[in-house]
């Protein structure tokens, strides 16, 4: 057992301690009841376990400031924030101590505990938010450093009416915020049509993994433009000069579920200054049109009917 000094008090703890270079405290396991001074409260780290939602004791993380980074609670507790009070059962922080992110609930998911287990344990929060108050089930919520709400995740099921600088939209997933206040960007719920500056786009990320709000596949710029977008049922028709038209769609693979089944992997989209930027799939290279040198258009784009034209462009375009 270690005694282990802090900026927040004593902590009793258990097995390795790890500790920066120059001997800074950079993680410990509580193994009896601390409460923790903070700015933003009173805190009990988890210092036990169940065989249930908690199997393991989680480590406290420090940075190498001193300031707690990740914060694992013994039970739930309140927690003050800007955007209004969350019930917290992790909670993380900024380098200078400011909260980082909330997250309602923290249990591991097994065999003998599942999503819909712990779902059954959320409850409905009402923040306040650039956008106005908003009411759902959230996996967590981060802030900047000077408190400015940055993001909410949501929790899977729940959506949320969003008005956007293209009109309102229900987001599924997350939203994110800039700390001005603007909407950066969130995830639809459904296709959704958005105008761009190269035509109307059918927004929607079937591949959308709801692990955090912070990046969502339709974002905007802080005109209030569109600056990123995927898109499972959009196409694009690319021509150079008065050359013959080049379709660009959104590819099909074959199913993770396997049996033979085909998905379409969604055309991810930028838009910059004179530039139509395109991802063909996941990791891969992004294809840049000058829309100096190439005339883009959308157009509808159906999984049944797809064409293989995707490698003859790309051989074209960095051609050019």
């Amino acid at each position: 057992m270690h005694t282990l000094d802090t900026a927040y008090g004593q902590i009793l703890a258990t097995g390795i301690v790890e500790r920066f270079p120059d001997g800074a405290l950079r993680s410990c396991t509580p193994c009896a009841e601390t409460v923790l001074a903070m700015p933003q409260g009173r805190f009990v780290p988890q210092h036990s376990t169940d065989d249930l939602r908690r199997r393991t004791v989680q480590s406290l993380r420090f940075h190498a400031s001193g300031c707690l980074r990740h914060l694992p609670l013994e039970r739930p507790a309140r927690v003050e924030t800007p955007a209004g009070t969350l019930d917290a059962e992790l909670l993380t922080f900024h380098p200078d101590g400011s909260l980082h992110r909330v997250f309602p609930l923290n249990g591991k998911l097994s065999g003998y505990w599942t999503e819909s287990d712990e779902g059954g344990l959320a409850r409905p929060v009402t923040l306040a938010t650039p956008l106005g108050p908003l009411t759902a089930r959230l996996i967590g919520a981060s802030f900047a450093p000077g408190g400015e709400l940055l993001s909410l995740t949501l929790w899977p099921g729940e959506t949320l009416p969003v008005p956007t600088p293209v009109g309102p939209l229900d987001a599924r997933v997350g939203v994110s915020f800039r700390p001005d206040g603007s909407l950066r960007s969130l995830e639809p719920a459904r296709p959704q049509n958005v105008p761009t500056s190269i035509g109307n786009v059918q927004a929607y990320d079937p591949d959308a993994v709801g692990v955090c709000g912070d990046v969502n596949s339709l974002a905007f710029a802080p005109d209030g433009s569109v600056e990123r977008v995927a898109t499972s049922l959009t196409g694009l028709a690319a021509a150079r000069g008065d050359g013959p038209e080049l379709v660009i769609e959104p590819e099909i693979r074959e199913s993770i579920c396997g049996d033979g089944e085909r998905e379409v992997t969604p055309l991810r989209l930028k838009f910059g200054r004179g530039v139509v930027s395109v991802q063909l799939k996941p990791e891969a290279e992004w294809l840049n049109l000058p829309l100096e040198r190439w005339r883009v258009r959308t157009r509808p784009f159906l999984a049944q009917l797809a064409r293989a034209f995707a490698g003859s462009f790309e051989r074209k375009a960095c051609a050019g």
